[in-house]
């Protein structure tokens, strides 16, 4: 069969089980076709082809059926829209002919080949007709409101009865649903019909006594699923056969949905044996803090698994004796599908891309196919181990994709999504070839962070160009973020926007530290004894300290030539002042960035030759890891802390330097990049801008020549923020404004004017 459908009233209309059911078995059937027929322009249609619930169309009859388009490549249908073209006068002839007939008021939408009016006056279509005869165009007028102007024999059984015999499929195997007097000229045919429930009267009055139209008494989708029932068109075993069994529930209430497992993988005589990460960050721990108290839970990860003639464990104990109800749930990925998916893919095109550095991004068909691939078993996986109602809360980017097949799956969860990276401006993100697709998936979410407003606003923006959507609700950043003091800085942000009558959340959330961590590696004796090695190293030469990834993002290279105009510009520093830059090497396999190593290379070689002294070294360059340890160690003596991120979503390192430095009472100074999110958050930081070679230099200049009191109190001010919003701050006031939000029926519950400002913290 082939559903030609309405959409407005009816086949976005019904309640959600109903959708549920029509769009499953649309998607499951190998033998129904759909088209959608709509008085939309093609513009107004795309949001909709955006939203990965909905099934995606064969063809596209828009414009009340003046164009005709194929679903999936958006082209003209030529030879019937050729047809239709060669019968239209054109707007402007149209719209002179037209011009001061009072009572019409010309609709702000988007439209072609056709002229789209507002007018309350029932007699309107007569005059309208009257001004067109030397046009020779034909006038529809519906719902007692809208007038539409279209070309000669144009409508939408009209183009639909074209496109019928274009397929060479005949008016039986078609059904076409409506439920207005727009829709009129589909049910005029051949073709078999339905008015579903609450259509319009002029329409159920036309077709009352139509033998091949059924009058449902359900709304929407309910209605259009009574129709294929009453017609018979699935034959004798009906609707419920073709629809796929519904997923089996899961047990767990919270479940984490993150690319790295709660524990380390290596192997052991042959077999994978489990292990506690070497150097975990703060999130997993906090993450795995929620199940300590015997909450049920699941932890989806990926797991590299290629003999497949080898039986794959998908379920393994996380720490039975610490989270006894808490599983790791594995998705088994072989090499191929990591390498693709993770280094080539998302470090190659979305990683640039999301820093602003476009222009680096590699984007290739094969590569996105992989990743949908891989997304779409994490969804399955998730879906499996939710429990009714369960919450879900998925992190980063890599797995943008996971809402749009887990909404599908399991509609009755509440999705929460945490973006860990920069999520950038509109006219960076819409390079994206995608960009619909990702965009679309993160709107079935409940609940949407980010750590900054500005990335928040970011992706407000971003949604915006692709679905019509409101923004319900928005509070003021300060004083919790800055406003105008940096170029990340923002003054409203919003924190609720509502996409086809759903309320989503938005917040903002910069991670925090694990406080302790910090703590347990100050109170060591091991760490006194490498301050006091380290202090006796230096013999009074001031320390410059840079910590960074080997990535384009953080601005390595740009931080190394502003220090070698710096030493050429203050020659009084020469001898008195070193940088010490740690650069930790990128993961296995990412050869991106061997041109840039060897550039950091040559220019530290460089510098040293150009400055160096006897017992003196301009630079000591670090290729490679330290331990956390030696770090704290590094952080609680390094005069300047010179953190310029090109572009950085947030930058953790920032944050521990200032963490040291408060619980040591230091006078250090942060010179940080203003294009961190860090930066709009950490006041007392001494902010920067790494594209501007210049101001590298004298920011740098002027920390080293601060007071000790000046740079104290700005010490104290960033740390009383770092230490309140910490890790575990972050992780209960996300789950937190995530509880704000349920599925339910795509309502949103009641938010106070107290909750609305927490959103925003």
């Amino acid at each position: 069969m082939l559903l030609a459908t309405d959409l407005d009233g009816t086949f976005l209309a019904g309640n959600v089980d109903q959708k549920s059911k029509l769009y499953q078995l649309i998607g499951a059937h190998p033998n129904i076709d759909l088209v959608f027929v709509t008085g939309r322009g093609l513009e107004s249609v795309l949001p909709i082809l955006a939203d990965p619930t909905i099934p995606q169309p064969s063809y596209i009859i828009c414009d009340v059926g003046s164009t005709i388009v194929d679903g999936k490549t958006l082209q003209p249908v030529h030879p019937i829209q050729r047809r239709i073209e060669s019968t239209w006068p054109g707007t402007r002839a149209v719209e002179e002919a037209l011009a001061d007939l009072e009572n019409l008021v010309r609709q702000e939408v988007p439209q072609e080949r056709r002229c789209s009016y507002f007018s309350d006056d029932a007699n309107i279509a007569e005059d309208v007709e009257a001004r067109l005869t030397k046009l020779e165009c034909d006038v529809v007028y519906s719902a007692d409101r809208y007038l539409d102007v279209l070309p000669k024999g144009a409508s939408k059984g009209a183009t639909l009865e074209a496109l019928a015999e274009f397929l060479g499929i005949s008016a039986s195997e078609i059904l076409v649903a409506g439920d207005t007097m727009n829709d009129f000229s589909m049910f005029d045919r051949e073709f078999k019909g339905v008015c579903v429930g609450k259509s319009e009267t002029h329409l159920l009055n036309f077709t009352e006594h139509f033998a091949n139209v059924y009058h449902a008494e359900q709304e929407g989708c309910g209605g259009i699923l009574e129709a294929i029932s009453y017609f018979a068109f699935l034959g004798p075993l009906g609707i419920e056969s073709e629809i796929p069994n519904q997923q089996t529930l899961g047990k767990s209430d919270l479940v984490i949905v993150y690319h790295r497992l709660p524990y380390e993988e290596f192997s052991k005589n042959g077999e994978v044996a489990r292990r506690k990460p070497k150097s975990p960050n703060g999130i997993i721990p906090t993450l795995l803090s929620f199940f300590a108290e015997g909450r049920k839970g699941a932890w989806v990860a990926w797991s590299q698994h290629d003999d497949q003639a080898q039986k794959f464990q998908v379920h393994t104990d996380v720490d039975k004796e610490n989270y006894e109800n808490l599983i790791a749930a594995r998705v088994p990925l072989t090499t191929s599908e990591v390498d693709v998916f993770y280094r080539k893919f998302s470090k190659e095109a979305f990683w640039p891309t999301l820093h602003t550095f476009w222009e680096r991004a590699s984007f290739e068909e094969k590569h996105w196919q992989v990743f949908l691939d891989v997304n779409k078993k994490f969804a399955e996986r998730t879906a499996a181990e939710a429990a009714e109602n369960g919450t879900v809360w998925i992190h980063d980017y890599n797995l943008w994709m996971v809402p749009a097949y887990l909404r599908e799956l399991r509609p009755d969860v509440t999705i929460a999504f945490f973006h860990h990276t920069y999520f950038p401006s509109a006219d960076v993100f819409n390079v994206i070839p995608w960009r619909r697709e990702i965009v679309g998936s993160l709107l079935q979410c409940d609940y949407i962070g980010f750590h900054i407003p500005r990335q928040t606003e970011n992706f407000v923006d971003v949604a915006r160009g692709v679905t019509p959507l409101e923004v319900t609700d928005r509070v003021g950043c300060a004083p919790r973020f800055m406003t105008y003091g940096c170029a990340v800085g923002l003054e409203e942000v919003t924190t609720e926007i509502k996409v086809n009558n759903r309320y989503i959340g938005l917040g903002s959330h910069p991670v925090g530290l694990d406080m302790k961590r910090i703590e347990r590696v100050l109170e060591s004796d091991e760490t006194d004894r490498k301050i006091a090695q380290l202090r006796e190293d230096l013999n009074g030469i001031r320390l410059i300290l840079s910590v960074e990834r080997l990535d384009f993002t953080k601005g390595i290279l740009e931080k190394l030539e502003a220090f070698e105009n710096l030493l050429d510009q203050h020659p009084d520093l020469l001898g008195k002042v070193t940088l010490l830059t740690v650069c930790v090497p990128a993961a296995r396999g990412m050869s991106i960035y061997d041109s840039l190593k060897i550039q950091i290379e040559q220019t530290v070689g460089r510098i040293n030759g150009s400055f160096a002294s006897v017992g003196w070294t301009p630079v000591h360059f670090f290729f490679r890891a330290f331990p956390f340890e030696d770090l704290v160690a590094y952080y609680s003596l390094a005069d300047i802390m010179w953190i310029t991120p090109l572009r950085d979503g947030l930058n953790l390192v920032a944050k521990e330097y200032v963490a040291t430095q408060g619980m040591t009472n230091g006078s250090g100074v942060l010179v940080l990049s203003e294009f961190t999110g860090a930066a709009a958050e950490l006041k007392g930081a001494l902010l920067t801008n790494p594209h501007d070679p210049r101001e590298l230099v004298s920011t740098c200049r002027f920390a080293l020549s601060m007071t000790k009191e000046e740079a104290k109190t700005r010490m104290i001010e960033a740390y009383e923020t770092v230490s309140h919003y910490d890790i575990d701050f972050w992780a209960k006031d996300f789950l937190e404004s995530i509880s704000t939000y349920n599925r339910g029926r795509g309502n949103v519950l009641s938010i106070d004017n107290a909750k609305k400002t927490q959103l925003a913290s």
